[in-house]
C-alpha cells in the first residue's frame, strides 16, 4: 500500500491508497485527518501505509475465515459461557464462513457484508429466509470480530462499523406463546402418568428455565418451606451438558412453591429412589430430573415428549419454553404484581418483563380505568355531586 498527505484548506489528510476496487474498477483510497501539521500527517500516512502492507506475509494472506476460526473464536473461548461460544461458532460455520471465509481479512468491504445479510434475508436461491434477529446477531460477530483484529493491529479500520443491517428497533416483537388455564390444565391431565410429567409441571408452577429445571439438585428444595432455590443451570452444547452459573445476574433466586407441586415433587422424590435402586445407579449428586441411571435428563428429550402429549391432547402447539410464558402469562393477567413475577422468573430486571409480555398489559388498563372510577365513585360522600349547571345556577341565585 501507498500512502501520502494531502492539503485541504488548513488541514492534512493521510490517505492511503487501497488498489483497485474489485466491482467497480475504479482507484480505492481511504482519507484520515492529520490535524494541522504537516510532519504528523506524514509520519501518520507511513504508519498506516506500513500496517496495511505489513511486515508479516502470513498475516498480509490471512483469509477472514482463517482469522475467525484459528484465531478469534479460539480466544474468544477464554470468555464467553460455553453455550455462547458454541452459538458463536455455529453462525460462523453456516453462515460467515461459506460466503466470506476466503476473502482476505484486508479485504473485507462493508459490501460484502451487506451482500450477505442480504441473501440472508431475501434468498434467490429458493434456500430459507432468515430473521432480521438473526441476521443482526451475525452482524454483530463480524463486528466483534473485526473490532478485535483492529485492536491486535491487523487491521486499521472495522468495516462492519459503515456496513449496514437489520437495525434493532426494527427488529418486530414476537408476542410469545402461552396457552390459557384450561389448555395448561388439559395439557398437565395428558401428562399425567409420564415419566416427565413432574418435570412438565413444575416448569407450568414456577417458570422456571428448562436449563435451571435440567440443573435442580434434590438439595435445592426445601419441602419444609415449599420452596425451591435456583443456583445452576445444565445447558446442551453440541448434546453434552454443561454447567451454567445462570442467564441473568437474578437468575440465582428463590421461589415459593404450592402444596401440590411440593406433593409432586415427594411422590417423584420416592419413585426415583426406587427406579435408581433397581437400576444400580448412583443417586450422587442427586439430580431432581434424571434417568435411571442417575444422570440428569437431556432437555432435547422433554422438550419432544412436550411436543408429542401437546399433539395428542388436541392444544396448539408450543415449546417447552411455552409453559414458563404461559405461567408468567396467567399470572400477570390474575393481576399478580409484575415486581413479583419477573422475580419468580429471573429476569434482569422488571422492565424487561414489562417488555417481554407488553401484549398482556393492554386488558388490565382497561380494568385499571374501571378500578379507578369506582375508588373515586365510593370517595364522594351520598348528595355531594353536583352537575356544572347547577353549580351556575347557585352562584347566580346567592348573587
Amino acid at each position: 500500500m501507498k500512502g501520502y498527505v494531502v492539503r485541504r484548506r488548513n488541514r492534512y489528510y493521510a490517505v492511503i491508497y487501497e488498489g483497485l476496487d474489485p466491482v467497480t474498477g475504479r482507484d480505492r483510497r481511504s482519507w484520515h485527518p492529520a490535524g494541522t501539521d504537516r510532519a504528523d500527517a506524514e509520519r501518520l500516512a507511513a504508519r498506516l501505509a506500513a500496517e496495511h502492507t505489513g511486515p508479516d506475509d502470513e498475516v498480509r494472506s490471512l483469509s477472514f475465515g482463517a482469522y475467525l476460526t484459528r484465531r478469534w473464536l479460539p480466544a474468544k473461548r477464554l470468555e464467553l459461557k460455553d453455550s455462547t461460544w458454541a452459538g458463536y461458532a455455529g453462525k460462523v460455520r453456516l453462515h460467515i464462513a461459506p460466503a466470506l471465509g476466503t476473502v482476505p481479512l484486508r479485504r473485507l468491504r462493508p459490501q460484502q457484508l451487506e451482500a450477505l445479510y442480504d441473501r440472508m434475508l431475501h434468498p434467490t436461491d429458493g434456500g430459507r429466509a432468515y430473521t432480521p434477529k438473526m441476521v443482526l446477531e451475525v452482524h454483530q460477530i463480524i463486528r466483534r470480530s473485526l473490532a478485535d483484529a483492529v485492536e491486535r493491529g491487523l487491521l486499521t479500520r472495522n468495516v462492519a462499523l459503515v456496513a449496514h443491517a437489520p437495525k434493532l428497533r426494527a427488529i418486530p416483537t414476537v408476542e410469545h406463546d402461552a396457552w390459557d388455564a384450561e389448555q395448561l390444565h388439559a395439557f398437565l391431565g395428558a401428562a399425567a402418568g409420564h415419566r416427565h410429567f413432574a418435570f412438565l409441571w413444575v416448569a407450568a408452577f414456577t417458570g422456571m428455565r428448562r436449563s435451571e429445571l435440567v440443573g435442580l439438585q434434590w438439595r435445592d428444595i426445601d419441602f419444609e418451606h415449599a420452596a425451591v432455590s435456583v443456583t445452576r443451570g445444565l445447558v446442551s452444547v453440541g448434546y453434552e451438558l454443561k454447567i451454567s452459573p445462570g442467564k441473568t445476574p437474578r437468575a440465582r433466586r428463590r421461589i415459593d412453591l404450592d402444596p401440590t407441586t411440593v406433593g409432586i415433587l415427594r411422590a417423584w422424590k420416592e419413585w426415583q429412589a426406587v427406579e435408581q435402586a433397581a437400576a444400580g445407579a448412583d443417586p450422587q449428586p442427586g439430580w431432581v430430573f434424571a434417568e435411571p441411571d442417575g444422570h440428569p435428563v437431556h432437555p432435547h428429550s422433554v422438550a419432544q415428549a412436550c411436543d408429542r402429549i401437546a399433539a395428542r391432547a388436541g392444544l396448539p402447539q408450543i415449546h417447552l419454553h411455552g409453559l414458563r410464558h404461559t405461567h408468567a402469562t396467567l399470572l400477570i393477567k390474575a393481576g399478580v404484581p409484575v415486581k413479583v413475577v419477573s422475580e419468580r422468573l429471573g429476569h434482569s430486571t422488571t422492565a424487561f418483563t414489562i417488555e417481554t409480555y407488553q401484549h398482556v398489559l393492554p386488558g388490565m388498563q382497561a380494568e385499571a380505568a374501571h378500578i379507578f372510577e369506582t375508588l373515586v365513585a365510593l370517595a364522594v360522600p351520598p348528595g355531594t355531586r353536583s352537575t356544572g349547571p347547577t353549580r351556575r345556577n347557585a352562584r347566580r341565585n346567592a348573587a
